[in-house]
């Protein structure tokens, strides 16, 4: 295939990887610029739950999350191995009567958008591991959950058999002035290639519990809970739990603090005892890119840059969205060239 031209992808995660896929599946000569160091993509729940991550305000990243969504569903996991979703249906809960009205909340709303979702005082009957007491939810049975971590090695195996070269990070958009086009896909650190961006980094830490012999089953499916007003989710992975995340603005640190985790933990025991005799296997904190109104940038910037950034907490889930919309940007720019 005859390359349309060259492009830069600026940044390495699960955004600037999908990217960088689907242009060389067009038939671009595709170059990542990446970093060796792990960012927020691999410190990633990889919760793809529109419905659960819904609140009422955020209509247009609910309409945007669903189009991701049936994208995921509708082709985007072509090439990546099967192993790579973890469970295709996410249970909300509340803890207590004022979580329950937020639940009732939401669901409400979601039922205003077009989108309703069915109310149950019965939660238990449908995850069994659910703590004594705790009734009220609703289930969501089109979002998926995916190992964040297998998903970035799977596009990055299948960008090198797509012949996507791979370079260093650069500290100046000067530096990919051989591409013919380049996307800014870096994240937190997009303002710095291109100052005025509305994006700042929001710190999350995440905990990774180990399933051990004699312990309950991993759950089946994603589990968020409302826990006295915080939000805590539980996601399946093949060898235990993923546990996150705390949200709050703390500059670039990414030391995790004693607070946060101890709340995560006591969160997510309080949600399901059992998972207190699981391995405490590993604790992260990453970054999130987030903007002002919570949705990303994605748009063209000049005529020869895109950006694509700023997903929050919703890069996994906006991946296919993010890199369909690049790719729509980048076939305008070979039509008008032409």
């Amino acid at each position: 295939m005859q390359p349309f031209g060259s492009l830069a992808v600026i940044g390495g995660g699960v955004i600037g990887l999908s990217v960088a896929r689907r242009a060389a599946l067009d038939g671009w000569s595709v170059r990542v610029h990446r970093s060796p160091e792990k960012g927020a993509s691999w410190v990633a729940g990889g919760m793809l739950a529109p419905h659960s991550e819904g609140w009422p305000g955020e209509h247009e990243l609910l309409r945007i999350g669903l189009d991701s969504l049936r994208l995921w569903h509708g082709g985007f996991l072509d090439g990546l191995p099967d192993g790579v979703v973890t469970a295709r249906e996410s249970l909300v809960v509340a803890v207590d009567r004022a979580d329950a009205v937020d639940l009732r909340t939401v669901g409400e709303w979601l039922a205003a958008q077009g989108h309703p979702v069915t109310l149950t005082t019965a939660a238990r009957d449908i995850e069994p591991l659910l703590a004594q007491g705790i009734r009220h939810g609703f289930v969501a049975d089109t979002e998926l959950a995916v190992d964040n971590r297998a998903v970035v090695e799977a596009l990055e195996a299948h960008c090198d058999a797509l012949g996507v070269r791979w370079a260093p990070p650069v500290t100046t958009l000067a530096e990919t002035d051989d591409a013919d086009l380049r996307v800014v896909a870096n994240g937190i650190d997009a303002p710095a290639l291109w100052p005025g961006l509305p994006i700042r980094p929001v710190k999350g830490e995440v905990l990774r519990l180990r399933w051990r012999r004699g312990c309950m089953p991993v759950p089946r499916r994603v589990v968020r809970a409302r826990v006295h007003g915080r939000q805590v989710y539980l996601v399946p992975r093949a060898d235990g739990v993923v546990v996150g995340a705390t949200q709050y603005e703390h500059g670039r640190d990414t030391a995790p603090a004693v607070t946060g985790v101890r709340d995560l933990l006591d969160d997510a025991c309080t949600v399901m005892p059992a998972l207190g005799e699981y391995e405490f296997a590993e604790c992260a904190a990453g970054l999130r890119p987030m903007t002002p109104d919570g949705r990303p940038i994605v748009e063209r910037l000049d005529e020869r840059t895109l950006v694509a950034a700023g997903h929050g907490r919703n890069g996994f889930l906006l991946a296919p969205w993010t890199a369909e919309r690049i790719a729509t940007e980048l076939r305008t720019t070979v039509g008008v060239s032409t």
